[in-house]
């Protein structure tokens, strides 16, 4: 019996070691692929995988990124290289663990294409992510054997194509994620068999128009269905109500018509619901207060009609939003009874009646916009009654009383726009102190004075008050506002004096104190406002000489000093400035006027002011006797003489030019005051003065015989070429409104039925890209010109996105459309593809049947969509900032095949980041001696400030984002060139898969 038990023992320790062995031998083998893939396939520049080494007793157990099975921690199962800053191709050597379950290399920079040869050796995983990387070409099949997949995120890639067909064969899938691609076949109906599925995303993808499959109720164990922006149309189907377990719903940015449909409310497990940004119309399922569970509802930009629901209204909803619809009639009082409220978004409809009484009560309210509705009585008192409210917006609306005292508590306020309003009283002291960077008061009836108090409001950024029957002196505390770039207190009863300490304000932008009872004299220290573009004081009881430091300020292009009590002469430096408005009129000025003023359209700004004269400028009384009667007459006669000479030299050559005479009645626009005609112009443009030539038309350099030079853009065809008419009624709309010292000024344009001539300012450096491209580069050779320039054309673009009305969107931001002035200040040009937003709500698809832009310059979503958005000319501007920084242009051999600028620099840069990067890390992005290697060698390096040249790399970075949500607005854009505490952005902001 001993001897039995001892060979049974025998036998069991033998089998032990043999199964030892071998699972030790099964983790040198994983060991040895992984070594073996890291050193034949990945580029690891961070050193993230430095412990991947061999040793005598390797354990890969133990290695980062490695996870082994849980019982026995003998065998690989994970592998997790996300966010590590990895390149190289798809490592499908991984795979060749057989036991790996789980393989992730999200985030990071693998590329090439993804076939099905390089997938098939990884059929028995079980999680298989790829999101965030940039590979391309057509998604990878998965013919067979995948019968193990449980979850494929190929998400935030670069694939195009359809769908293919094999996915529809995965039948134990619960996760499939292909969102943020560019793929362009139609959503296939196929998907709906896989009965497994939890999560389907499918979003901002440039999918054919089509409809959603009528079969998707058949995913009853849907938890996420995500399809923003996939170019959805037709009707909601009614099989929705078939997803019980969903619990997201995602069809925003779509063009989905119809009504919502009843079934919807059937979700009974949905906690959220985003249908915004679509065409649905007719009312608001009453039924929807079924869906107990929901927190989030949004259907704004629609065009939904009726009234809000009493049993909606009375749901526990987070966020209720419905903006921009047609909704009427008054809102119900149980809304304010909802506990949950957090925020609610009406603006834009044709509401009606007072607001609950208790909004803000029982909840804790954060954002409220009711704005531009029809809403009337008092503002609620207990909109910040839990001291957690951040935005207050009630624009346009009827409302009136006092401004609620409870408001002046809010500490958590940081928003205000309560303009249009019949508001009336006070403004409670502590109100003016609190931590808001907007307060706009406008267009009410509010009075007292201005309190001291304001010293309080340090971030505030603009304090727009106008418009109301505010008193009392200017407080002294006004000029702690460091960060305010506009105030604008104008057509009210302030009086004293302006604080000369006003002129600390060095962020002021737009100072307007027109129709007050201001007294005293301009500060002389006005000309230390260096960023100020507009200037209005018109319509007070200023005295004293206008301070010649106003013609110090570089980008001043509005100056209104009219109706005071101004004395002395219009100060010689005035003329060094370039505005675009100009107005001294009824002051008390004497002497002669600068000659640059004395043409007919500066005449209005100069009347009321009796005792100025010229003695050429013959409304204004001349400034000496006239010369005797007999040289009167001979200069008289020479003068005609001259004219007539004149006259036949321009006949002819004007002959010669046109061909064929211009057929009269012709068209002649003045946006500015200049000092010639039409007349001037036709006989200069000749090939001698031929300076470039496009597919447009022809540019030329005209020199006046006043001396001035201006550019003229001869556009080729007239009426009868429709894409030339376009161009120039987009340029005149555009530029004959826009004023700011980053937009090049157009000055006259001048249309007959043959031809369309536009005139500019001229610009002396020509365009950005004939001075970094051209042989012009001795202009930008040191780094803080580079600089400026960014800064000035981001400051451009920003005031066309932000501050015009509508907004607009250039659509051709390129080197070449960023002209240079004599002191290499850049004005952005070229606005003959320019939209503004407001009108493409409206325009038809053939109208935006082609793409606009210029090779290398576009947004990878504008190529496919064709949609008009301000985040298009963020991309392109983010192209021109790697111009500046690489001195390359978009599109060069030296990329490589397949490349442009923006791969080229992300691959140069972004390989070098940190491992890890908190949201306020200061680290950078690459190293100096990084920078060094694509930075532009004809650039003085001694100038170069390497910190400086990684933040505008950063900014570039974000711009060029591939997708649009992640790009900063070109506000934010200037807030980051001139932060001096940005470094590196957080990456990778989209989150959804």
């Amino acid at each position: 019996m001993t001897s039995i038990c001892f060979k049974n023992s025998l036998l069991l320790l033998c089998f032990v070691s043999l199964c030892s062995s071998s699972l030790v031998f099964s983790l040198d083998v994983d060991a040895e692929i992984l070594i073996r893939v890291k050193n034949a396939m990945l580029d690891d520049p961070n050193g993230n995988l430095s412990d991947w080494v061999e040793t005598t007793d390797q354990n890969p157990c133990k290695w980062t990124g490695i996870t082994c099975d849980s019982q026995n921690n003998q065998s690989v199962v994970s592998i997790d290289l996300s966010g590590f800053g990895i390149s190289g191709g798809f490592p499908t050597g991984f795979c060749r663990i057989w036991t790996l379950q789980n393989l992730s290399l999200a985030d990071n920079f693998f590329n090439g294409t993804l076939t099905y040869r390089a997938v098939s050796p990884c059929s028995h995983l079980h999680a298989l992510i790829l999101a965030g990387n940039v590979f391309v070409g057509e998604l990878p099949d998965f013919l067979q054997d995948f019968d193990n997949l449980l979850v494929l995120d190929l998400s935030r890639n670069n694939f195009t194509g359809d769908i293919p067909a094999s996915y529809g064969r995965l039948q134990s899938l619960k996760v499939l994620c292909l969102a943020a691609n560019l793929l362009s076949g139609s959503i296939p109906w196929f998907l709906t068999n896989l009965s497994e599925l939890t999560r389907l995303e499918l979003a901002y993808n440039p999918f054919k128009p089509s409809p959603l499959p009528k079969d998707i109720g058949n995913l009853s164990k849907l938890e996420n269905l995500f399809l923003a922006s996939t170019n959805l149309n037709g009707e909601i189907p009614d099989s929705i109500g078939k997803l019980w377990s969903l619990y997201n719903l995602d069809l925003s940015n779509n063009f989905i018509t119809g009504k919502i449909p009843v079934s919807i409310s059937q979700l009974k497990s949905i906690e959220q619901i985003e249908l915004f940004n679509n065409q649905l119309y007719g009312e608001l399922p009453e039924s929807l207060s079924n869906l107990t569970s929901l927190l989030k509802f949004d259907a704004s930009q629609n065009n939904l009609t009726g009234n809000l629901p009493e049993k909606i209204a009375a749901m526990q909803l987070q966020s209720l939003n419905l903006n921009d619809n047609h909704f009427t009639g008054e809102i119900p009082e149980v809304l304010a009874l909802n506990p949950n409220l957090s925020e609610l978004k009406i603006f834009n409809n044709s509401f009606t009646g007072k607001l609950p009484a208790n909004l803000g009560r029982y909840s804790d309210l954060e954002n409220f916009d009711v704005s531009t509705n029809n809403f009337s009585g008092e503002l609620p008192q207990y909109l910040c009654h839990r001291n957690k409210l951040q935005t207050v917006i009630t624009f346009r609306n009827r409302f009136s009383g006092s401004l609620p005292e409870t408001l002046s508590e809010c500490s958590s306020l940081n928003y205000v726009r309560i303009a249009d309003n019949e508001l009336s009283g006070p403004v409670p002291i502590k109100f003016w102190g609190l931590h808001t960077f907007l307060l706009e008061l406008s267009n009410n009836k509010f009075e007292g004075p201005i309190s001291p108090s304001i010293s309080g409001a340090r971030g505030l950024t603009r304090l727009l008050i106008s418009g109301n029957n505010f008193s009392g002196k200017l407080p002294a505390e006004m000029c702690e506002l460091h960060e305010v770039i506009e105030i604008n207190l104008g057509r009210n009863q302030f009086e004293g004096e302006l604080p000369s300490c006003i002129t600390e304000l060095k962020k002021l932008q737009k100072l307007d104190m027109q129709e007050n009872m201001f007294s005293g004299e301009i500060p002389s220290s006005v000309g230390s406002l260096r960023d100020l573009t507009e200037l209005n004081l018109s319509r007070n009881r200023l005295c004293g000489k206008i301070p010649p430091g106003l013609g110090n300020l570089p980008v001043l292009t509005c100056l209104d000093l009219s109706d005071n009590l101004l004395i002395g002469e219009i100060p010689m430096e005035l003329t060094k400035l370039k505005l675009n408005e100009f107005n001294v009129s009824d002051n008390r000025l004497y002497g002669k006027v600068p000659s640059i003023f004395t043409n007919a359209l500066y005449l209005p700004s100069l009347l009321g002011n009796p005792d100025l004269c010229s003695p050429d400028f013959k409304p204004l009384p001349p400034c000496s006797k006239p010369e005797p009667a007999t040289l009167y007459t001979v200069a008289i006669l020479a003068i005609c003489v001259l004219i007539f000479v004149g006259s036949l030299i321009w006949f002819f050559k004007a002959k010669t030019l046109f061909v064929r005479k211009p057929k009269p009645p012709y068209k002649v626009t003045a946006f500015q005051r200049v000092g010639f005609t039409e007349e001037d112009i036709f006989p200069l443009l000749t090939k001698q003065n031929l300076i470039g030539s496009g597919g447009s038309g022809q540019v030329y350099k005209v020199t006046l015989k006043t001396g001035q030079i201006v550019a003229v853009k001869r556009l080729r065809g007239g009426t009868q070429k429709p894409e030339t008419e376009s161009a120039f009624r987009s340029e005149v709309e555009t530029l004959g409104r826009v004023r700011h010292g980053n937009i090049v000024k157009l000055l006259m344009c001048c249309s007959g039925e043959e031809f369309r001539i536009l005139a500019y300012e001229y610009m002396v450096n020509g365009s950005l890209g004939d001075v970094l491209h051209g042989e012009k580069g001795g202009g930008l050779l040191n780094w803080p010109r580079r600089f400026a320039v960014a800064l000035g054309a981001a400051q451009g673009l920003a005031y066309l996105h932000h501050d015009c009305v509508p907004p607009i969107v250039h659509r051709d931001v390129k080197s070449n459309n960023i002209l240079l002035d004599e002191q290499m200040r850049p004005k952005v040009a070229d606005f003959g593809l320019a939209k503004t937003l407001q009108s493409e709500v409206g325009e038809s698809d053939v109208a935006m049947s082609r793409i606009a832009g210029s090779y290398g310059y576009i947004a990878p979503e504008y190529a496919y969509t064709l949609k008009v958005t301000e985040k298009s000319d963020v991309y392109s501007f983010g192209v021109v900032l790697m111009e500046l920084i690489t001195g390359k242009r978009p599109i060069d051999s030296c990329f490589g095949e397949n490349k442009d600028i923006v791969k080229w620099v992300t691959e140069a840069t972004l390989s070098s980041l940190p491992e890890q990067a908190s949201e306020n890390d200061s680290g950078t992005c690459c190293t100096g001696d990084h920078l060094k290697e694509i930075i532009d060698p004809k650039m003085d390096q001694s100038t170069c400030n390497f910190e400086e040249i990684e933040k505008v790399l950063n900014v570039a970075l974000l711009c060029t984002s591939a997708f649009p949500i992640n790009r900063p607005s070109m506000r934010r854009v200037v807030e980051l060139l001139k932060d001096q505490k940005f470094a590196r952005p957080k990456y990778d902001a989209y989150e959804n898969c």
